[in-house]
């Protein structure tokens, strides 16, 4: 039994390998061409919308009471249009969720500068503090430079994202397949 179960870690730990070496790659090609991985992201946020849309609609009509539905109804609408909106021209979208981007990584910033101060001085609060003034730098960057921005952001941290994710999922994989080499 035991030997059963190694061997399901084991071909499971494979294919989180494989998963691991597409995601490096797919992140290594949203690094590599950002405008093109920004327009994937764009296109996929919009059919999210669109299904998400016709699934409020969906759940509108299936046992709410009628002061309810209304608003239901309303949400699904404004979600199957968003996403209507943003598969008929992703270059707005992309430059909608640039400026949504670095104005996230501002108000983040903030958070983060006021709860370093209200840390200290507590260790680990410079951590804080660092993470807050480079959030605050990025997001700065890229609000003062935007739409100029809106060609490279998304895709280039999206990639980056991958990248890490990627890499991550790799060694933990990897120390699962030794464990489960060792224990057989």
């Amino acid at each position: 039994m035991a030997d059963g179960i190694v061997g399901g870690i084991r071909r499971a730990s494979g294919w989180s390998i494989a998963l691991g070496i597409l995601m490096i790659l797919a992140g290594m090609f949203a690094i590599f061409a950002p405008l093109e991985a920004g327009f994937v992201v764009v296109i996929v946020v919009g059919w999210m919308a669109i299904f998400n849309g016709c699934a409020q609609l969906f759940y509108a009509f299936s046992g709410h009471e009628a002061k309810h539905r209304w608003w239901e109804v309303l949400l699904g609408i404004i979600y199957i249009i968003a996403g209507i909106y943003l598969l008929m021209h992703p270059l707005g979208g992309l430059l909608a969720f640039t400026l949504l981007i670095g104005s996230f990584l501002i108000v983040y910033a903030i958070f983060a500068l006021i709860l370093a101060f209200r840390m200290r001085p507590a260790p680990g609060w410079g951590w804080v503090l660092f993470d807050g003034v480079i959030t605050l730098i990025l997001g700065v960057l890229i609000y003062i430079h935007w739409p100029g921005t809106s060609d490279w952001v998304i895709g280039t941290l999206i990639g980056v994202s991958f990248i890490v994710s990627g890499v991550s999922r790799l060694m933990i994989s990897l120390a699962v397949r030794r464990l489960t080499t060792r224990s057989a």
